[in-house]
């Protein structure tokens, strides 16, 4: 497994005295940088939110190989050797470049090679890490390097990053730039829709101005009730007070690509349309088991029910992979993203399609407006003015009043290796949002990667409601199917 082409000889690192660090900072020797206002709402009470990745391999894992390259790439950004240092006078933070001893941040517990049962093992070993967070005494980031085979792969590879280093799209961008494609290991993977404009920049000349007008009026309408009050209906899928601070449960289940394809082409719909219209149907599938093993024994879910996502949208103009640092001119880096707020229809359809026609319909609404801009500018708008402690408040507040977070990257479309290590999959993900409940989706190569994070206090059979995506995508599947016949 050799290091990536380019890349020189390790060099030995150390970590600087915290003390030293903080006399530079006073002296200003360290050419101190700010956090932006949207790093710095990640470390307010309630939005203290981690990324996790996952990464099976199909070998095992090499961590010399890993070090070494880590060293080359993620060093060479300098929010991954960097401080946040807090002045104690304005409440400002900013980063402070730090020396960095590598061991520092990768971690390899000791494993029993005979372990019983190892899918177990791993998924509680990044449960526990959702207990924790990483110490500001160093840059805050960290890999855990899990060499134990399971059944998709023979080692996992655990990244952490606080938020404040990036959004979804910067890290994955990161990750992706250590790889290499496995038919050819000198090129970049590629990922689809490249270089084309974003979702929200295309439906602003296919729309009427009036239209999206519109759709961001009643956008803005509904942020601000559910701001004030306006929450979803309780649910055993809806978190309680507090959910933030509890561990989650991170859940893997791969489908085909193929399958999100077919009914893709079978009712002239987008991948994520498909996508979102089988979650909606694997929620009602779940909630209608769960209201059933209740007292009155419901035989179905509440009618007129209020159940909505917090829905990511990537606001950069292009999607593509660039070199490892933070200073390049497209704007990778940083966080870089607004949200909607997405209305689920949780009801029973005797026609399956209806629940892809139905997010497709929602989706088209929301894309034919400013809303995810207006999130994004609203929330910088509003700590110029209030600060922001006011608002990670309102943050807090918005996503509280949601039931759940969803948001989707795009990943390679070819198989990859990471630092020599082909890829088996990558499943992305966080903790500590204000939620019992966020479904991340990722593609790789012939695969559509659904990752569960869930308060287990809430959702306490995760496992099963990713049998129920399943089982939703079959009932879909079978229903285009007949329709193209």
């Amino acid at each position: 497994m050799d290091i990536i082409p380019s890349l020189n000889t390790l060099r030995s690192i150390r970590t600087t005295k915290n003390e030293k660090t903080f006399k530079c900072f006073r002296k200003g020797e360290d050419h101190d940088q700010p956090l932006s206002p949207m790093a710095r709402l990640f470390h307010e009470p309630g939005s203290n939110v981690y990324i996790i990745g996952i990464m099976g391999v199909k070998t095992k894992i090499s961590p010399d190989v890993f070090k070494e390259n880590l060293v080359h790439t993620f060093l060479k950004n300098r929010r991954f050797s960097s401080l946040q240092v807090m002045d104690k006078e304005n409440g400002s933070m900013k980063w402070i470049p730090t020396h960095v001893n590598i061991d520092d941040h990768v971690i390899i517990p000791e494993l029993n090679p005979k372990i019983e049962s190892p899918e177990k093992f791993v998924e509680d070993y990044i449960s526990n890490l959702s207990r924790s967070h990483i110490e500001n005494t160093k840059p805050l980031w960290d890999l855990h390097i899990l060499n134990i085979k399971t059944s998709e792969a023979e080692g996992t590879c655990v990244f952490r990053f606080h938020h404040s280093l990036g959004d979804g799209m910067s890290l994955m961008n990161l990750l992706l730039a250590c790889t290499r494609k496995v038919s050819d290991p000198e090129a970049l993977p590629t990922l689809p829709g490249n270089n084309n404009k974003s979702g929200v920049a295309k439906v602003a000349s296919i729309w009427s101005r009036l239209g999206v007008l519109w759709n961001s009026f009643v956008a803005l309408f509904m942020f601000v009730l559910t701001a004030l009050f306006l929450q979803d209906t309780k649910t055993p899928m809806k978190g309680s007070k507090g959910v933030e601070h509890r561990a989650r449960r991170f859940i893997v289940r791969s489908v085909s690509l193929d399958d999100i394809k077919m009914v893709k082409t079978a009712m002239n719909v987008t991948l994520n349309d498909v996508v979102l219209g089988v979650t909606q149907a694997g929620f009602y599938r779940y909630l209608r088991g769960r209201y059933s093993e209740t007292d009155d024994k419901r035989a179905d879910v509440p009618d007129n029910m209020r159940f909505r996502a917090t829905f990511f949208f990537n606001l950069r103009a292009a999607t593509r992979i660039n070199d490892y640092t933070d200073t390049d001119a497209l704007g990778t880096w940083g966080n870089k993203i607004g949200y909607s707020l997405l209305p689920f229809d949780i009801r029973f359809k005797k026609d399956p399609l209806d629940y892809v026609r139905d997010a497709s319909s929602i989706v088209k609404q929301k894309k034919s407006s400013l809303e995810p801009l207006f999130t994004y500018f609203f929330t910088k708008l509003f700590i110029m003015l209030f600060g922001i402690k006011a608002a990670g408040k309102l943050n807090h507040k918005v996503f509280y009043n949601t039931t759940l977070w969803f948001s989707n990257v795009p990943g390679p479309q070819e198989k990859i290796t990471f630092f020599g290590h082909e890829v088996a999959y990558i499943a992305p993900s966080c903790y500590g949002q204000p939620n019992a409940l966020m479904i991340h989706v990722v593609s790789y190569t012939d695969k559509v990667i659904f990752v569960i994070s869930a308060d287990e206090e809430t959702i306490p059979d995760p496992h099963k409601l990713c049998d129920d995506l399943e089982e939703s995508l079959r009932d879909i599947k079978a229903s285009a199917h007949s329709q193209m016949v």
